[in-house]
């Protein structure tokens, strides 16, 4: 049985006490073009959410799916989560952004990103978990001559909490789920101690591409007793087998950088295709990112906001490029309604914090035991 040292023992607890540190996804960035992902601090709380590319989930608590519920749908696009209504346009070959609002520096672990291919009707009806995911993109360990080492979610952290991966090529048009998930591995050396993060988005691919992957249904991607899984970061280590299907033909481990936002783009509906742009492209802010191409989307005037990350400790990198997408109305702060959605609120937190004291708790008699 896996034995932990004192550091480990410290990453256990400071892990369990910041849950308000974990992330999401905020937006994803296209040449340019911003699409709002689903927000789960006002999105889950409105009567009329708007239509985004990324798929609702439950996880308000910024929480994670535990390799328990790797048999069951929550593994797939975080708990209980359902499809996105919208969609947006890429090009096979070009790069999209990911952007999450903070990433404890804790949490260390790999990047992995998935498509799955939803069929002529598209993704906002397809089920779940009929979708077959091939891997596009892995980071795992970098650098592991110092305990814990360096891996793909630091090198996220030092992107300004965003990941650049390319859709490969090759892959023929049609409509695709794009899984982004970050495994945090700081208390793996236990039985079901890794952490999942899965996030998806909707886009429809076009190009030339005419490839078509065999891909694995999601509840299949991973076991509890994987040795990506089941893994104790807290030595000196020489490699790490990231969990999953081996990458596909075709796909490319691009060099991190940075997208600047140009535009607050608008999620297309159904089967739609991508209106022309109606600003100028935009230019990315490092050498190693894609070129600037023509946008496949429309650029709307709607106010935006500026990002700004919780403070917390483990966070090194603030992003100060992203925007979010157009800001909704929260419910008013008067009356009846306003005070039943702050106690509801209220309620969420405490039973949040509760679990995350129930998790330290047991974390602390599991490393107790194995001591």
């Amino acid at each position: 049985m896996p034995s932990f040292t004192s550091k480990s023992l410290l990453a256990v607890l400071a892990g369990a006490a910041s849950v308000a540190a974990h992330g999401h996804v905020t937006n994803i960035v296209i040449n340019g073009d911003s699409y709002q992902g689903y927000e789960i601090n006002s999105f889950p709380y409105m009567a009329n959410p708007p239509i985004v590319v990324g798929w609702t989930a439950s996880n308000t608590d910024n929480g994670f799916v535990a390799p328990d519920a790797f048999s069951s749908a929550d593994i797939i696009c975080h708990r209980n989560s359902a499809n996105a209504k919208g969609h947006a346009v890429v090009k096979a070959g070009d790069k999209i952004s990911i952007q999450w609002d903070t990433w404890p520096e804790s949490h260390h672990g790999p990047v992995i990103d998935y498509l799955a291919n939803c069929g002529t009707a598209g993704c906002e009806t397809v089920d779940k978990t009929a979708l077959e995911f091939f891997k596009i993109d892995e980071v795992g360990l970098i650098d592991g001559s110092a305990a814990p080492g360096k891996w793909g979610s630091d090198q996220l952290i030092e992107n300004g909490n965003s990941w650049l991966v390319q859709i490969p090529s090759n892959i023929a048009p049609g409509f695709y789920v794009l899984r982004h998930e970050i495994i945090a591995l700081h208390s793996a050396g236990q039985a079901n101690g890794a952490q999942n993060y899965p996030q998806c988005f909707n886009i429809q691919v076009t190009g030339t591409g005419t490839d078509k992957p065999a891909g694995v249904k999601g509840t299949a991607l991973y076991t509890p007793n994987d040795a990506g899984i089941l893994f104790n970061i807290y030595q000196s280590l020489t490699s790490y087998p990231v969990p999953g299907p081996a990458l596909i033909k075709g796909a490319v481990n691009v060099a991190q950088a940075r997208s600047a936002v140009a535009r607050t783009a608008t999620a297309l509906t159904g089967l739609a295709a991508a209106p022309a742009a109606t600003a100028a492209p935009a230019t990315t802010t490092s050498a190693a990112a894609a070129p600037a191409v023509t946008t496949t989307s429309a650029a709307v005037a709607v106010p935006t906001t500026t990002l700004v990350p919780s403070t917390t400790k483990a966070v090194t990198v603030v992003p100060t490029t992203t925007t979010a997408a157009p800001a909704a109305t929260k419910p008013a702060k008067g009356g009846c309604r306003g005070k039943s959605q702050k106690r509801r609120a209220a309620r969420r937190a405490a039973a949040a914090a509760a679990r995350e004291a129930a998790l330290a708790r047991r974390h602390a008699r599991d490393v107790a035991f194995l001591d």
